[in-house]
């Protein structure tokens, strides 16, 4: 879902709904695991009996097999393709497909699940495999924004700390040269990016083109 919405894996997102059946099942240390592996600040989880797919966007597509099911039901299988085109082809009691008074067998048919995309909004949605579907907030407040500059900045840091041949637990100074907008996230988050890349000093410094991230070592 980020990859086709466009959006960088270490940008922070707000929200991922789960509506999958036992649900609840994935509370306490999984809801944990899943917020932080997947960069959301929260996760809701809906037990599936009590939501509607409808209300995400998704429904079930109809597609009648026109070459198996035209030996059977002759010139019927045109009444039965418009049916499906239409949406007039309701479920029965016994789980048969009935489109436009016709029943179909099993091998005369195909249900595909799709999600619309209009009037979605600043949403994405997904269906599960195993049934369900997750719908993941893909609206980037400036705040989520700042986040993922921040986390920009953590793995621009590792790499300088690589090509500088440091060790792990080595304690370093780190100048930031960058346009306002991004000194102003790093120092929104000043504590995440010193704590992640063990900085004792940091320094931010203005330039009007380009990025560079520098450390070096400090002695204990």
């Amino acid at each position: 879902l980020r990859k086709a919405a466009n959006l960088r894996v270490r940008l922070p997102l707000s929200e991922l709904t789960v509506v999958a059946p036992h649900a609840g099942e994935l509370a306490g240390g999984y809801e944990e695991i899943i917020k932080d592996e997947l960069n959301i600040k929260a996760i809701r989880l809906v037990e599936a009996g009590s939501a509607s797919p409808e209300e995400f966007g998704i429904e079930q597509k109809l597609v009648v097999n026109a070459r198996a099911a035209g030996p059977r039901l002759g010139r019927g299988v045109q009444t039965a393709i418009k049916a499906a085109k239409s949406g007039d082809w309701p479920v029965d009691e016994a789980g048969n497909v009935v489109a436009g008074g016709l029943a179909l067998e099993p091998q005369e048919y195909t249900l595909e699940t799709v999600v619309s995309t209009e009037g979605s909004g600043s949403a994405s949605v997904a269906v599960l495999p195993g049934g369900g579907f997750v719908v993941l907030d893909t609206e980037v407040t400036p705040e989520l924004e700042a986040g993922g500059v921040a986390r920009d900045l953590v793995r621009a840091n590792q790499q300088a700390r690589k090509d500088a041949d440091l060790v792990v637990s080595d304690r370093i100074r780190t100048t930031v040269s960058a346009e306002q907008s991004v000194l102003d996230a790093l120092n929104t988050h000043r504590g995440l990016v010193s704590e992640e890349t063990l900085t004792v000093d940091l320094v931010p410094v203005a330039a009007d083109g380009g990025q560079e991230v520098a450390v070096g070592k400090i002695d204990a």
